[in-house]
């Protein structure tokens, strides 16, 4: 290798190592301990951005540094294949879904080779080959046995853009999740899988999830929503028929004024079958997404003319139908409590509905809101709610008690997690293995019959036609049978939810998972993805891998043991408007003049919009490849890991990047010109004196690093710790043979403690200092010395309170932070603050220092 530092050079040539002896490859046959780190899969787009190399250099770090501990490590990669966004593009390019998806995969595979990420490509998995989603038709059928899956006409989430349907956690603020576009209600025939089976353990279980993050583990509660309360029966006047009511809150039965049902209520037909003004309203308001879309108007409602009996005064209670009630939780019907719930007040006082304003028990209502409502109570009511009897707690418990002796109510647990819809209505998908015949009856595909493969349309056109519309391969024969092929395919996030378990054995012939495999590596040590999956993705992960354990496939409760989920990358972002009043997104390259947010050839105002997520529809995207072109993969990877915490948004910055650039050819070339091969280092170098500042500050970066990386995954401050190190190593004289030594030590452990980050570097600097032979792939990480206390150094009094508890000597060459962290890490010291809280911190230099606690 040359003096001059030439990544594109290096890097190709040690990723060709690598690839040549398998490097990275493991087995099950070791007596190592296993480590499993898991990125999440990629959606193969056509290149690489940002946010995908944040992610996997994150992942990558971990499981080179689980290597050099020693660990077993299995680190694979695939591609979550299936999707609408890869059958739209290709429609558009004019070519098959398959054809356009391979040709991206085989694009980002080498921009992920380039980057120099240590996979296990043998175990390589692409969602689309149907050996891969055969097993996931085989699975579907041994839930239809089970009766854990199954279909239903219902109203389901449609994206007329898309024309599929969606599952609830694909719905963000009305809107569909891929394409922005308002979601409508429509009634279909659907299947379904049954999650709400595992509700009560997907909620129980977030409590096994220790290495979890805090803000993941509340929104996946939230999701789950699980509430107690009252199931009552209530009658509807002059009618045989009954209706169901969930409250959260029994105790305020007995300030109910009205009662209200969702429009899609299976009631609501019965009741208004004669009434042209409820027919026209729920026409108006039919298969809208009111509870999301129509913020204002969410209070909208009309009266249906009858009346609920009150199950404990027997008084009647005004029945309406209000849009701000959810069809699909619990019974889609409410008792309305004004003074007590604050959506019940909203509704009263938009149909000048009864509220009594001096019992109201909550806050935030607008002081004109309250005036504008109706102070007075109806009459027959007044009594009943302004009667101190029935706020008694003992006397409001003996009723409700009384309910449920008489079987008009049932304590009920409710959640707001439904059953999972999984199918949809698009061609590029995994096929549902499901027959009907001519009579309608279901009949599961066979297992000698899977996998069910798509058809292999001779024109691109065909794509954009649902599969009912392909006769030659909708109608087929099983068991000399003739039969008709479902035509919905399963939601991508089937392929998603046990990609993780098969990476243990993606050979395997014999069934879906090897369960001794499995057992071998699974649960999966870390996970590393985006916040943006922590719900969606996450729960249908973790109760996929529960139905796997319940038959038998996989042995543990979670799929997982430790979650990462790093922040999205940031970029500044520009936009125009065109003559249609419609944003065009401009890159910030062609802009000149930032400053000045003009286009001088269009004579458009140029707004800037901030810095914003990466996105090729929002043009701001830094693609991968020119800056390892320019800059290398290691420059790249350092930068990332470097800009921010891995949990933070990290904002692009040129500066940054060249910043990183100087320091890795700084360190190639003072490596270089040193000639440090023929140097050899003694066993015992630790212990000579003249060199023991030097040593105290390897022990202390050590130490450093090691919790960054291991417990605290912060890696933009392991990074400054080397740093740090490397530049003081940088100032010694390197004209002696002996300080040569001690040079060469601290470049091992420098190089050893930046070979996750950039490992091409590393890599070819570690066999300019021990010899061609030498292989950093297989060093250890390095471990701290004990260096011999007979040195002196300056003697601190450590007190705590000002009590004198030790002595310690610290080397002058630390900094006042350095030695106040050096103090807090002695034994004894650390046993007298334990589970306590420093208040302050009292230093002085060369004397003392005084914890407050």
């Amino acid at each position: 290798m040359n003096l001059e530092y030439n990544p594109k050079k290096i890097e190709s040539f040690v990723q060709q190592y690598w690839r040549n002896n398998n490097t990275f490859s493991v087995s099950e046959n070791s007596t190592k301990k296993k480590y499993f780190c898991v990125p999440m899969l990629p959606y193969p787009s056509g290149n690489l951005h940002m946010g995908h190399v944040r992610n996997y250099t994150i992942s990558d770090v971990i499981a080179r540094y689980q290597r050099m501990l020693g660990k077993n490590v299995l680190q694979p990669i695939g591609w979550d294949a299936f999707g609408l966004p890869a059958e739209e593009t290709a429609i558009k390019n004019n070519i098959s879904p398959s054809e356009w998806t391979l040709l991206n995969i085989k694009t980002m595979k080498h921009q992920l080779q380039s980057l120099g990420f240590s996979y296990d490509w043998k175990r390589e998995l692409n969602t689309c080959n149907p050996y891969y989603y055969k097993w996931e038709q085989w699975f579907f059928i041994q839930l239809y046995k089970k009766k854990l899956v199954y279909k239903k006409n219902t109203l389901v989430n449609w994206c007329p853009h898309d024309k599929t349907v969606l599952a609830n956690e694909q719905v963000h603020h009305g809107k569909c999740w891929r394409c922005n576009t308002n979601v409508i209600l429509k009634k279909i025939p659907q299947w379904f899988m049954k999650i709400t089976n595992y509700a009560e353990e997907l909620l129980q279980d977030l409590k096994k999830l220790k290495n979890g993050l805090k803000k993941v583990l509340r929104m996946q509660k939230n999701w789950i929503g699980k509430s107690t309360g009252l199931l009552i029966k209530c009658k509807i006047y002059h009618s045989k028929k009954k209706i169901k009511i969930y409250t959260t809150k029994p105790k305020n039965i007995m300030h109910i004024t009205f009662f209200a049902i969702s429009m899609y209520h299976s009631i609501v037909p019965l009741l208004c079958k004669k009434n042209k003004e409820i027919h026209n309203f729920l026409n108006t308001y039919n298969n809208i997404n009111i509870s999301k879309m129509y913020k204002k108007n969410k209070y909208l409602g009309i009266n249906t003319n009858h009346f609920i009996i009150h199950p404990v005064t027997n008084k009647k209670i005004p029945l309406w139908i209000a849009l701000y009630i959810k069809h699909d939780y619990a019974t889609g019907a409410i008792m309305g409590t004004p003074e007590y719930d604050k959506n019940d007040f909203h509704f009263a006082s938009f149909h000048s509905l009864p509220i009594n304003i001096k019992n109201l028990t909550y806050k935030n209502i607008d002081i004109n809101e309250k005036n504008n409502s109706i102070l007075n109570v109806h009459k027959e009511n007044k009594d009943l709610l302004t009667s101190n009897d029935f706020n008694n707690t003992k006397i409001l418990s003996n009723i409700i008690k009384i309910l449920i002796k008489k079987k008009k109510a049932k304590k009920y647990i409710c959640y707001k997690l439904k059953d999972w819809s999984i199918s949809r209505q698009r061609y590029w998908g995994a096929p549902i293995p499901i027959v009907y015949t001519k009579k309608g009856k279901i009949i599961p595909v066979p297992e000698k019959n899977l996998p069910v493969i798509l058809p292999d349309y001779s024109s691109v056109k065909n794509y954009t036609q649902p599969l009912q519309f392909q006769k030659s391969w909708l109608y087929t024969v099983i068991n000399k049978e003739n039969v008709i092929r479902e035509t919905d395919t399963f939601d991508t996030f089937i392929e998603s939810s046990w990609y993780y378990a098969r990476y243990t054995c993606p050979n395997f012939t014999s069934g879906m998972i090897a369960p001794e495999k499995a057992k071998y590596w699974l649960p999966v040590d870390q996970y590393i993805g985006g916040i943006e999956h922590a719900v969606m993705h996450l729960i249908y992960f973790r109760f996929y891998h529960k139905l796997l354990r319940d038959f038998g496939l996989v042995s543990s409760d979670e799929p997982v043991k430790k979650l990462i989920c790093q922040g999205m990358v940031l970029s500044d972002a520009f936009y125009t408007y065109d003559h249609n009043k419609k944003k065009i997104w401009i890159k910030p390259s062609d802009i000149k003049n930032h400053k000045k947010y003009s286009d001088k050839k269009n004579k458009n105002k140029i707004i800037y919009a901030g810095k914003i997520k990466m996105s090729k529809s929002k043009n701001n995207g830094i693609d991968p490849h020119i800056i390892i072109n320019k800059y290398g993969a290691d420059t790249l990877r350092l930068f990332l890991m470097f800009a921010a915490p891995i949990e933070s948004a990290l904002e692009w910055n040129d500066q940054s990047i060249i910043g990183m650039y100087r320091f890795l050819k700084k360190l190639w070339t003072f490596t270089y010109s040193l000639s440090l091969y023929l140097i050899k280092i003694p066993l015992n170098i630790h212990e000579q004196h003249d060199h023991h500042d030097i040593f105290i500050i390897l022990n202390n970066t050590i130490s450093y690093v090691t919790d960054d990386i291991k417990r605290r995954h912060s890696f933009n401050t392991a990074i400054a710790h080397i740093i740090k190190l490397f530049n003081i190593i940088l100032k010694l004289p390197c004209q002696t043979d002996k300080n040569k030594i001690i040079i060469k030590q601290s470049l091992a452990i420098i190089l050893k403690m930046l070979y996750p980050f950039t490992p091409h570097i590393c890599f070819i600097l570690w066999k300019e200092i021990y010899g061609k032979d030498a292989d950093i792939d297989q060093e250890s990480w390095p471990i701290t010395y004990e260096i011999k206390k007979n040195i002196i150094s300056h003697p601190f009094i450590i007190q705590i309170n000002g009590k004198k508890k030790n002595i310690i000597n610290i080397s002058n060459i630390y900094s006042k932070k350095e030695k106040i962290e050096f103090a807090l890490k002695n034994k004894k010291i650390k046993k007298y603050l334990k589970n306590k809280n420093i208040k302050n911190t009292i230093y002085i230099h060369q004397k003392l220092i005084n914890f407050v606690i």
